[in-house]
């Protein structure tokens, strides 16, 4: 097998330190392996300098992957690339989509005998990547308090627990307490689907599923169809809220008469100041953003799909 780049968190918590050891015992018993810790885009952007032909595989959470696949973009480097994923993170939302274990010495398993597959990934108006799911409205103001609590109690620990994974469902908590209610222009491949005169409580433009550690804000995603899935959430009235919120948690309020659930290729937010939570990144105020498909912008080491297997 080709030689290992492995990229990590210079600022993860002892339990990521663990579960590292455990992963990288198993890389290299297949390959030789070289571990990068890195800490700033500058350092980042060094280590990929000098990467070379080897394999790059991400040990870390969303915001790890999301750091890496945008550096590589920007270096034009992406689109050649064939990456592996260990999950370290708090959230880990992207691995879940892919079906990538959370164990890490299953995941390090899938670095050397998965199945290198295209995924697609979102490009911004600026050149912004977002590799799993961006998000306005309610979603983004959970994130917004939810990274302030992960924040204060990833320092604290219980054994090998993390505590900064409590982070997402406290901020999810305090956002359904006080719910925006935005008036937001929302266009798919230039049509509007939604318009300023109807209050929105939340869009999300999702190439991945899941969100927040496990929620599947857009189910039915799939990094790998080519197609982006756009949900807007038209719960604005009290009682629509708590319902959204009952069938968000069962992963089926894309099926709700106050919600449409949409596939495009382009993507236009416009209207009221709102903030973006993009791969668990917090920007804005913003009145203006938009995201397009770039197809099959990389390739992942994924687990073997049995069902293409079985075909002739």
């Amino acid at each position: 097998m080709d030689p290992l780049l492995v990229i990590t968190n210079k600022g993860a918590g002892t339990a990521d330190d663990e579960n590292l050891a455990v992963a990288l015992d198993v890389l290299r018993t297949g390959a030789s392996v070289e571990v990068a810790a890195t800490s700033s885009p500058g350092e980042l952007d060094s280590v990929l300098h000098r990467s070379g032909s080897r394999r790059i595989v991400v040990a870390g959470g969303d915001g790890s992957i999301h750091a890496v696949v945008a550096a590589l973009h920007r270096r034009n480097e992406l689109k050649d690339k064939t990456l592996g994923l260990v999950p370290l993170g708090t959230g880990n939302d992207f691995a879940r989509g892919n079906a990538i274990p959370l164990d890490p010495a299953e995941a390090a398993g899938v670095v050397l005998n998965g199945e290198p597959r295209p995924v697609d990934l979102l490009v911004d108006e600026v050149g912004g990547v977002v590799v799993n799911n961006v998000h306005v409205g309610a979603g983004a103001q959970a994130s917004r308090r939810g990274a302030r609590w992960k924040k204060r109690l990833g320092s604290i620990g219980v054994g090998s627990a993390n505590l900064g994974k409590l982070g997402y469902p406290i901020g999810a908590l305090l956002a359904a307490t006080h719910p925006p209610r935005l008036r937001l222009r929302v266009k798919i491949d230039g049509a509007i689907v939604n318009d300023l005169d109807q209050p929105v409580l939340m869009v999300a433009v999702g190439n991945g599923a899941h969100v927040g550690g496990g929620t599947e804000l857009t189910p039915e995603a799939d990094p790998e169809d080519g197609r982006i899935d756009v949900m807007v959430s038209r719960s604005v009235g009290p009682i629509q809220k708590i319902s959204y919120v009952a069938h968000l948690r069962r992963g089926e309020h894309h099926k709700r008469d106050d919600v449409l659930y949409l596939r495009g290729s382009q993507v236009t937010v416009t209207g009221e100041e709102f903030w973006c939570s993009a791969d668990g990144e917090i920007s804005g105020p913003e009145q203006r953003r938009s995201w397009r498909l770039e197809p099959a912008a990389y390739h992942l080491l994924l687990p073997h799909d049995p069902e293409a297997a079985e075909q002739p």
